[in-house]
Order: structure tokens, then sequence, then C-alpha cells
């Protein structure tokens, strides 16, 4: 028996001998870290741990309509502008305005000096009265002969000449008078009156200054009413309605003010393939129960937005869902319980609302992820939607944007228990 024990244990570490020679010259495989593990004592098996999101970070598409726009740029500028010229040359005695004040139509902004004006006036008035006077002597004079040719003591010929001298002396008089009048009206225009209401932009000359006739004084801007002009391809021009609002983003304003469509040009300009278009903007009083005090200015930048309605409806997602690699647009779906990503493909966007058209690649039943995270895998296990789940650190899809920073998936697994 003891003999029968003895070879037994032999044969048993013998065998134990050959099998880790087997395992050491790879006739048989080695056991691996996971057998290991399942065989250390007291090991128990780890399920994968699930990603969790909360309601507000999955979204469905849904159909809506994205209003198409047309934008163009161009300066403000004031279409009731009046510059001031001198109608008289002569020495500037007074320019009684600056740059900035507002004047009213007739407002008396200057004087010229009337010195020379005056003389001629004093001088032509005389011619007049001479004018005048020989006209008076020879109207007497043919009054004298007409007494005279009617006793015959003259001839008919001289009745005649007396009557010519009288017609002459009376054309005489009118060029007189009109002389006279012409000298009196420059001698009115040496005041210089505003033509419209509005406010001082520039003054060109100073007080003491030599004018000539048609020199430039002043420029006046009224700024009740300002015009945005552009152009527009051609393409798009047939879209455009005359009235239709527009909305209109000025620099230097953070709100959008609206005008309307005024003009269209009747042709495109050569070499540009594009149409000229003009905007009409009433321009918003600081304190709409007084006069003036405008809060635009002509000058400034302006960009302008025709919204055109859709015709239909169309699938659209948050712009923050898409993500781009390597040029594709994708985005991440739950589907079954697991990550997928899906190709998209994307049609227009509205930025103002922040949404983008999906052609391709979702349904109205697709759950897609709101925001962009870092370290998703595709095919992750036990992904699910839920309302309670461990702190993150991603932004809302109601206020991450396009441009939001993309944030760690990870960071919202439940850590394990």
């Amino acid at each position: 028996m003891k003999k029968r024990v003895g070879a037994a244990a032999a044969a048993a570490v013998l065998l134990a001998m050959l099998a880790a020679g087997a395992w050491r010259v790879g006739w048989l495989p080695a056991p691996g870290p996971a057998a290991k593990a399942a065989d250390a004592p007291g090991a128990t098996h780890k399920p994968e741990v699930a990603l969790e999101f909360l309601p507000n970070e999955v979204v469905q598409p849904v159909w809506a309509s994205m209003p198409q726009f047309i934008t163009f740029s161009g300066p403000l500028v004031a279409p009731q502008t009046a510059v001031v010229r001198a109608s008289a040359s002569g020495t500037l005695v007074a320019l009684l305005v600056a740059e900035g004040d507002r004047v009213r139509a007739g407002q008396v902004l200057g004087r010229i000096e009337t010195a020379e004006l005056d003389s001629r006036v004093a001088e032509r008035s005389a011619l007049a009265e001479a004018a005048r006077a020989t006209l008076a002597q020879a109207e007497r004079t043919h009054a004298g002969n007409e007494k005279l040719a009617a006793q015959q003591f003259i001839s008919s010929s001289a009745l005649d000449n007396s009557r010519a001298a009288v017609d002459t002396a009376r054309a005489n008089l009118q060029a007189a008078l009109a002389s006279l009048d012409t000298t009196r009206v420059g001698q009115r225009d040496a005041t210089v009156r505003a033509p419209i209401a509005g406010i001082v932009a520039r003054r060109h000359v100073l007080a003491g200054e030599k004018l000539g006739a048609e020199q430039n004084l002043l420029t006046i801007v009224d700024l009740a009413r300002l015009e945005l002009a552009g152009s527009v391809g051609t393409h798009q021009v047939a879209r455009l309605q005359v009235g239709v609002p527009v909305q209109v983003q000025v620099e230097g304003y953070s709100e959008v003010f609206i005008g309307r469509l005024a003009r269209i040009a009747p042709a495109a300009e050569p070499g540009t393939r594009s149409m000229g278009v003009t905007v009409a903007l009433d321009n918003p009083r600081i304190n709409p129960l007084q006069a003036g005090q405008e809060r635009l200015r002509a000058g400034p930048y302006a960009m302008a937005r025709v919204a055109l309605p859709d015709g239909g409806a169309r699938l659209t997602l948050p712009a923050s869902a898409i993500g781009t690699t390597s040029g594709q647009d994708h985005v991440w779906l739950l589907e079954n319980g697991k990550l997928a990503r899906r190709a998209v493909q994307l049609g227009q966007r509205d930025d103002s609302a922040g949404t983008v058209e999906v052609l391709q690649g979702v349904g109205p039943a697709s759950q897609v992820l709101a925001a962009r995270f870092d370290n998703l895998r595709e095919g992750a296990a036990a992904v699910r939607v839920g309302s309670k789940a461990a702190p993150r650190t991603q932004q809302s899809p109601a206020t991450a944007g396009p441009d939001a920073p993309a944030v760690t998936a990870a960071a919202s697994a439940p850590l394990p228990r």
C-alpha cells in the first residue's frame, strides 16, 4: 500500500512538471490575466460603467421653417443734404453757426459785406430815375407834336419820330429798372439763410474770407431720414420687392433697426453682375416727444438683411449637435442603448436661431446628443438617458453654441460603487 501511494505521488509530480514545461515551450496556452484574476481569492466580476445623459442633453429633430436671408452692406447716408453757397462775391462778415448746430429753414446763418452792392444799387437807381425823366420829357414832346400835327404845323414824319422817341425812352426805363432789381437780389443774397432744417455738418469758410460767387459755405444734413445703398446679385434681386421690411444692423449699436426697401435699380452695374438697392430708414429719436435728437448719424457702416419666407418645413437640429471630422459633418445618436456616430448632410443654417437643416442621416424619431462631447466611443455599452446623473461640466444645449468647447463625456459617467 505504501508503495502504491508513493508511486501515485511521484506520477502527480511528474505530470505537474511536464505541464509547466509545456507552457514554457508553447505547447499549451498560458493562463491570461482574466483567468488569474478570476482564480484570485474573493474576486468578483465588474460590469461596464454606463454613460448617463440628462434629458436636456438629448434632442430629437423637429420640423420648422427656416427663412432665407439676402444680406448686403453699405454706409448710411442722409439724402436730404444741402450745400449752402455764396450767391454774391464779397467779404464774409460773419458766420453765425458752427458744426453740430441745429438750424431751421430760413434761419440767418451769416452775412456778406454789401458795400459794393449798395453802391451798385444807388448807381442803378439813379440810372432808372434818369430814364424815367427822359421818358417823361419824350411823352411831353410827343403830346405837343400831336397838337401841332392836328393843326398841320409839322409833318407826319416828325410826329412818327417823336412817337419813336417815347418808345425808346420807355424801353430804357424798363432796362434800368430790371438792372436795379438784379442788383437788389444780389444785395438780399448777401444774407446767408438755411435752405432746409437740419444740422450743420461742415463749415467750409471762416469769417473774414473773401468769397467768390457760388463758393461753398456750409453743409447742412437732415437726419430725420437715412438711406443705405448696397448691391445684390442679379440672381437674388428677382426675389426682392419694394416695400418689404429690412433689418439694419449699424456698427456701434447692439440693437437692430427696421427699415424698408425703397428702390431697386432698373439695370445691373456693368461688369459686376449686381444691382443697386436702397433701404430707407426713419431715424428714431432719443425722446419721441421732442423734435430732433436723432439717434443715428450719417456715415457709419451698416449691414442690411431681408428675410424671405420659407415655403415649407425642414428637419432641423441645434447647431451645437453637429461635429466635424476631416470635413465630414456627423452627430452622435442613442440607438438601442448604445452610442452610434452618424454622418449627416446639412442644408441651410439659421444663425439667429442657432439651428441647421439636416437633409440626410437622421429622422424625426432619432435621439441626438445636443452638445459635443469628447471621449465618445462607437458602440459604448449601456448608454441610457436618465433624469439623475453625476455632476457635469459641459454647457446645456440651450447655451452651448456651435463654437462652444467640447467636454469630456467620461466625466458624466456615474462612479462605480
